[in-house]
């Protein structure tokens, strides 16, 4: 059995993904253990798993980076913060990242590092202390495509004369202009530590520079690329690890009483509400349909009184898995999990999301028919109950996500994912080999 670390950049949606595999992999024996901010220390002894905290790493996360790095409160524009955010939050902390890993080392010499495929230190663990890294792809691949625009702007390929042209000339831009000063850190990092500087946005340098690149999700939800990395492999959706389920709450019959259910979330990180929430139960409240919203424990109960209507049901949490399959649309901001889960569930969307690269995630989802992207953070009521009308009212929608659906139901994450780290550590497989189809 092997040594295996886990890492993972401070945000929740680098952390949930990773936690089956790790359950997975320990379970198989491997004496797996976790890397990562403080605040993460009560989740991963939860789950039964040795955890080391950040020590010369800075301590931060989603809720934070204005009180961490105060300079982006000043900053308007998106781009110019995205800039500054990919700098500062990713590009100038994997020195730190890396020293604490190395003295992680030091005590326990490990075999494998496990990370989401942002987590900066990629590079220095496999060229530096020489040792195997698995890029876990917890957002739609950002490698650069000949045949894509760059990533992180939202945009959908395009097959035309002119449409090809703009996107390389987005392309050169991207890496050349807007993300040119974090790719110009990142390469004096690399030769201050004796590894070859890779050409390309940090982002793309990552996924390439890793040994495998697991991405979460299936080929019917990327765009195609005639181009892609030999050692990307698609694995299925990579879901948060689920133990000890929480009870469906009792609706009585109001399932059965409307005519459609509407499910809508903004996830667990997002802290206001009047973002989708309130403008879905404004959209709906007293029709025919039920609305149930889940709130993750932000201001459940002043919506609660504020919305008292019969079709309103408001919860801090609902299990998904078990009130999807009642549900008949799914509105939310696009967290990547979120939607993969709603795509299982045959749920059509409407999203609405931008910032944290839920712009591509969205995008992807109207491109391929599974819903209706609105393209801002904030929707109007109007906005969303003419989406959800359309959602409804064509059934090419449901069809699309059934289809999708199915392709997921192909693809065993934990197992494809033990399968590629088995052959990457040469460890003998265990029986026929039921995935090779995959390679």
């Amino acid at each position: 059995m092997k040594k295996i670390l886990f890492a993972n950049m401070p945000f929740d949606g680098h952390f949930n993904p990773l936690t089956g595999i790790a359950m997975h992999l320990k379970s198989q024996g491997h004496d797996v253990r976790w890397y990562s901010a403080s605040f993460y220390e009560e989740k991963v002894k939860k789950l039964d798993i040795p955890f080391y905290p950040f020590k010369k790493a800075v301590e931060y996360d989603q809720h934070s980076m204005d009180e961490v790095f105060p300079e982006r409160v000043e900053i308007q524009s998106q781009i110019k913060k995205l800039q500054l955010d990919i700098k500062n939050s990713f590009v100038l902390r994997a020195p730190e990242f890396f020293e604490d890993i190395q003295e992680i080392n030091e005590s326990w010499s490990f075999d494998l590092m496990i990370s989401d495929v942002a987590f900066t230190a990629i590079p220095f663990v496999k060229e530096v202390l020489h040792k195997k890294v698995v890029a876990i792809g917890v957002f739609p691949l950002t490698e650069n495509s000949k045949d894509l625009p760059p990533a992180g702007l939202g945009m959908t390929p395009s097959d035309t004369f002119f449409g090809r042209r703009k996107q390389d000339f987005l392309r050169m831009f991207a890496d050349r202009v807007l993300f040119r000063e974090s790719a110009a850190i990142f390469r004096e990092m690399f030769r201050k530590y004796g590894i070859q500087p890779a050409k390309g946005n940090v982002f793309d340098v990552l996924g390439k520079k890793s040994d495998l690149l697991l991405q979460s999700g299936t080929p019917g939800f990327e765009y195609k690329r005639s181009d892609l990395s030999s050692h990307i492999r698609y694995v299925g959706a990579l879901l948060p690890y689920s133990g000890k389920q929480m009870p469906l709450p009792d609706l009585g019959d109001k399932l059965n009483a409307y005519e459609k259910v509407i499910l809508v979330t903004q996830g667990t990180l997002e802290k206001d509400p009047e973002k989708i929430i309130v403008p879905t139960l404004k959209a709906f409240k007293n029709s025919k349909h039920l609305v149930i919203a889940t709130t993750g424990g932000s201001q459940t109960a002043e919506l609660q009184k504020r919305f008292p209507e019969d079709n309103i049901v408001i919860r801090d949490f609902i299990p998904f898995n078990d009130i999807m399959p009642h549900c008949h649309v799914y509105v939310t901001n696009g967290g990547y999990g979120g939607v993969m889960l709603g795509i299982e569930n045959k749920l059509p969307l409407v999203v609405a999301g931008i910032h944290e690269g839920k712009n591509e995630i969205n995008a992807r989802v109207d491109y391929f028919g599974l819903g209706i992207d609105l393209k801002t953070e904030f929707p109007s009521p109007e906005q969303i109950s003419n989406s959800v009308q359309k959602v409804l009212s064509n059934s090419a929608f449901s069809n699309n996500v059934k289809k999708l659906s199915m392709e997921f139901k192909d693809y065993n994450p934990q197992q494809l994912c033990e399968k590629y780290i088995n052959e990457l550590l040469n460890i003998p497989a265990q029986g026929p080999d039921v995935y090779s189809e995959y390679l």
